[in-house]
């Protein structure tokens, strides 16, 4: 059995796609560039080369995600493997109400081709309304 090669530090671009936090390293180099990724309570870039033991932020929505680095690897994992990658020291996730998304699209607009409110809808809108 080869010796394994133990990594000292990655690049945070990488090591974010590889721990499956971004969907690709691109998605992770742009949020690192404006300054969405914060490693150790500092902005980061995406060359900033990752250790053991760094915190790293971000914001997914309005959710703030916090991960501790707990191993370090440069290559594809599978997800179930790239989660031992990280330990999760996010908050809970914020509860969301159902009608937020009715309550904060702009009055008497529909996506065009969305057609004529159904009932469902038009009672939706009235419940609204009444308050």
């Amino acid at each position: 059995m080869p010796d394994e090669e133990v990594l000292e530090a990655v690049r945070l671009d990488v090591w974010l796609n590889v721990a499956c936090l971004f969907k690709t390293r691109s998605q992770a180099r742009v949020a690192c560039a404006r300054g969405r990724v914060r490693v150790n309570g500092q902005a980061a870039k995406p060359h900033r080369l990752l250790r053991v033991g760094d915190e790293v932020e971000f914001e997914q929505g309005d959710w703030q995600r916090v991960y501790e680095v707990k191993k370090l690897e440069d290559h594809s994992l599978a997800r179930h493997q790239a989660r031992l990658l990280y330990e999760d020291l996010s908050p809970p996730r914020p509860r969301r109400d159902p009608l937020e998304r009715i309550l904060n699209a702009p009055p008497g607009r529909r996506e065009r081709g969305a057609g004529r409110p159904t009932k469902r809808d038009r009672r939706t809108i009235e419940r609204i309304r009444r308050g």
